[in-house]
């Protein structure tokens, strides 16, 4: 799910290890270390973090890498109810930032020659699923990956949200998102404009499992494997949420600054998504694939450039490209993307000008309102401020 607010995904750094840091059972390895000048560099963006566990932020884990180091910290706790602390190898939910990693995938597969982005999408899907979608011989791939299809959104429909929350355990199958779809009217003409829509990134998901046998496959293979990724998964088994390494999740439900375990209706939502949510990683990884992107390893220069072409919001100002959102944190311009869900927040982004990486995770719900994100927000932004002020 895409986060409610981009300025409030509520996270922060923490307990810094000087130790190697062992995800806790044995679904993956991971190592953790930072040198001793690092520790005292980060020692403000530490004491930040440390304020937003305060205010009501159960965990957070992060990972910053500039031109120079890479530095990564956690704090909290990952299980409140077992006094887990939070390392930087567990493993914490991208939500919406799978989005991107789906989008790479299809860039790929535009620089084989399999697919033109500017074909409409009707070119590329079974008969069937193809008729279920109005105007798929004219919503084009480009349309359906910058938001601009004009597609029906799954996610807003009371049929959705009532299984969903009644019913966790209900057996959702990819193509189950398309029926509630089926046959509505689109809300814009394709093209016309921009409107964030998951059920797009579904629908480019099905398309992939046309093209390819299985789009999850085809991601864990060609970013996943090709940039040794071995602390990232996605639905390479039905129980691949059950790592004993994925954080708990935690959600505010009546808005009241109480929290509440959320980690079974969390894990139910994910575990049937596909394309527009459902990759867990470290924050170690997460900064691997969007380095690897920007720097060129996983799609050619002319398809991260088409990538990096912006469509504007209802304001005229830039804000997506394919895959990839244009936004400013901390007073500087970023570009990655952010995810929310029933219990976990989540952001990967690089600054430009600053040559930075910076991943962050908490798992703390960001699509409820809560009283805890009002003052964690602030406390973000000066986050962002002490990571930039470091020399």
């Amino acid at each position: 799910m895409k986060t409610i607010s981009k300025n409030v995904i509520l996270m922060y750094f923490g307990l810094i290890f000087t130790d190697q840091a062992f995800a806790q059972g044995t679904d993956q390895t991971c190592t953790s270390s930072n040198s001793e000048a690092a520790t005292q560099r980060f020692e403000k963006v530490q004491g930040k973090m440390d304020q937003l566990v305060k205010v009501g932020i159960p965990g957070i884990a992060a990972g910053v890498k500039t031109s120079e180091e890479y530095w990564s910290g956690s704090a909290g706790l990952s299980s409140l109810e077992n006094r887990t602390p939070m390392t930087v190898c567990n493993l914490q939910y991208l939500q919406s930032i799978s989005k991107t990693y789906l989008a790479v995938s299809i860039l790929q597969l535009k620089d084989q020659g399999k697919i033109d982005l500017d074909k409409p999408v009707s070119d590329y899907l079974p008969a069937d699923l193809s008729s279920w979608i109005s105007k798929s011989n004219v919503m084009t791939v480009r349309m359906l990956l910058n938001h601009t299809s004009g597609i029906p959104e799954y996610n807003y429909l009371p049929e959705y949200i009532t299984v969903l929350l009644q019913n966790p355990d209900y057996p959702f199958e990819p193509r189950d998102y398309m029926e509630l779809i089926e046959g509505k009217d689109l809300d814009f003409e394709p093209g016309s404009r921009y409107s964030y829509r998951n059920s797009g990134f579904v629908l480019l998901a099905l398309m992939m499992d046309h093209l390819t046998g299985d789009h999850a496959a085809f991601i864990r293979e060609n970013i996943f494997d090709k940039l040794d990724m071995k602390n990232t998964f996605y639905r390479e088994s039905p129980d691949y949420l059950e790592k004993s390494a994925l954080v708990d999740g935690y959600w505010d439900r009546h808005s009241n600054g109480i929290i509440e375990n959320s980690s079974y209706l969390q894990k139910q939502n994910v575990k049937k998504m596909v394309g527009d949510d459902g990759i867990i990683t470290t924050p170690a990884d997460g900064i691997r694939f969007l380095e690897g992107l920007i720097s060129g390893k996983l799609i050619s220069p002319e398809s991260l450039a088409e990538m990096k072409t912006w469509v504007n919001d209802s304001k005229g100002l830039p804000q997506y490209g394919l895959g990839l959102d244009l936004t400013t944190l901390g007073g500087k311009e970023a570009i990655g993307h952010s995810g929310g869900g029933l219990g976990a927040g989540s952001q990967l982004y690089y600054f430009p000008e600053q040559k930075t990486y910076i991943f962050l995770a908490i798992n703390l719900a960001t699509v409820t309102g809560s009283p805890i994100h009002t003052e964690a927000e602030k406390i973000l932004n000066e986050l962002y401020l002490e990571i930039f002020a470091i020399d």
